[in-house]
């Protein structure tokens, strides 16, 4: 029976899936019944290994104890209060203990509820930040091919998937888009490439082409996680750093996907050595367990749009019912412990050689055109067959029927494991994304 005509008393007839081919899936359901460590279980409680970390935002595996209790005495206590005009005390203590972690200067945290809304208010907070100093004509941003912010009109805009971008028309006015940094003369090569630093003087071009003064941010990820795992060339984010420095301009990074240890540091900033202006984060920072994320930014920003409206009156007109939930807050608290206690970042840098040369194996592989990754974050990229696309997703399909749960990007099959993942899971990872491979 075709997914068009189900009848309406099917238990897959209701929910419409995001981000899922939702014909196929309803012929060959991949569901999840339950999670514990690095491990999910299907519906017959057989074991898929974790291979994505959820979506990214699983690090430390799913059940710990520690979160679940946190989140259970905070809604026993308290569960809910709103945010506009009123606070809750544990928001300002995981504002204060994010502040900790992130890069000198970047003290001030707003919180959203999911990536998308971090990109959005980050935009946002750009755009008043140049009208409260005078500058409202500072309205252009700047993207880049193959970056992806989420599926808000304003993450979308300034993202360059075409696959995300091509359904909705034209998105945000004045917004143009560096060229992507995933080039031949950096294949197979695991960590930063050595050529492409250059590829940030694209912003020098758009400078020229409309006018610093109409510019009002440049947002990136520092590893474009959604389009297949693409590590910036050494030099390139200190360029675009230096580049927005001098022309006014204000640099968000978006580490909804590296932020928290992906890359052995809290923050990819810290990591390659360039500290943005605006930085989002999402995703791990409640190991998952309760949508939550984050948007820093640095001192001056968040005083420029305080001192320039009235006195008791709101200064930035954003936010969001369930922005700092207590229950999330809670979690996000009990999360941050972990890390702290479990040194859970040195525990990627200690994983990361040896899975990104297990990844780097590829090479050579029949089928395989290229190979990348830094951290814990790896990508494995497939010739296509049939159309593009057809053959990473047919090998997703596969991957979970033989006991993985990955990424496919297009052709490309990402792994993110979970820092909480042994070096033997890692490698069972591997071997069984090797075979798929050899098969497909």
């Amino acid at each position: 029976m075709s997914a068009a005509v189900r009848p309406s008393n099917d238990p897959l007839f209701h929910h419409w899936m995001p981000f899922t081919a939702n014909r196929q899936f309803q012929e060959q359901p991949r569901l999840i019944a339950r999670a514990e460590g690095v491990y999910y279980y299907n519906t017959h409680g057989e074991k898929l290994l974790d291979g994505s970390s959820g979506l990214y935002c699983i690090p430390l595996g799913h059940g710990r104890r520690e979160i679940r209790e946190a989140v259970a005495k905070q809604m026993e206590e308290l569960d809910y209060a709103p945010p506009f005009q009123y606070g809750v005390p544990t928001a300002f203590r995981l504002a204060t203990e994010v502040a900790q972690m992130l890069p000198a200067g970047l003290n001030r945290v707003f919180f959203t509820c999911s990536g998308s809304e971090a990109a959005d208010t980050a935009l946002k907070v750009a755009i008043q930040y140049h009208r409260a100093r005078g500058e409202g004509q500072r309205m252009r941003f700047i993207g880049r091919e193959r970056g992806y912010h989420g599926v808000n009109f304003g993450g979308w805009s300034v993202g360059g998937m075409v696959a995300n971008r091509k359904s909705f028309g034209v998105g945000l006015p004045g917004v143009s888009h560096l060229r992507h940094t995933h080039i031949k003369e950096n294949y197979f090569q695991m960590g930063e490439g050595e050529h492409g630093a250059d590829l940030a003087d694209d912003l020098e071009r758009f400078v020229n082409l409309h006018g610093a003064d109409t510019i009002a941010a440049c947002i990136v990820e520092p590893i474009a996680g959604s389009t297949g795992i693409l590590v910036p060339p050494k030099g390139y984010l200190k360029r675009l750093r230096e580049i927005c420095t001098k022309h006014g301009i204000l640099l968000i990074f978006d580490e909804v996907i590296t932020g928290f240890g992906r890359t052995g540091e809290a923050f990819a900033a810290q990591t390659f050595g360039a500290t943005p202006d605006i930085l989002t984060m999402a995703k791990a920072i409640t190991n998952g367990s309760i949508p939550m994320a984050a948007v820093a930014v640095r001192d001056e920003i968040q005083q420029v749009i305080q001192d320039a409206a009235p006195a008791n009156t709101i200064e930035f007109a954003h936010g969001y019912t369930y922005s700092a939930h207590p229950a999330a807050c809670a979690a996000g608290l009990a999360t941050l412990k972990i890390y702290r206690e479990e040194d859970t970042f040195s525990r990627v840098k200690a994983l990361a050689p040896d899975f990104l040369e297990q990844i780097g194996s590829f090479k050579g592989m029949p089928g395989v055109i290229d190979t990348r990754g830094f951290g814990l974050l790896g990508a494995v990229e497939v010739t296509p067959k049939g159309k593009p696309g057809e053959r990473g997703f047919e090998i997703l399909r596969k991957a979970f029927e033989n006991g993985l749960v990955l990424r496919s990007a297009g052709d490309n099959l990402v792994l993110a494991p979970p820092f909480a993942a042994t070096p033997d899971q890692i490698s069972e990872m591997i071997d069984i994304l090797r075979r798929l491979i050899k098969e497909s």
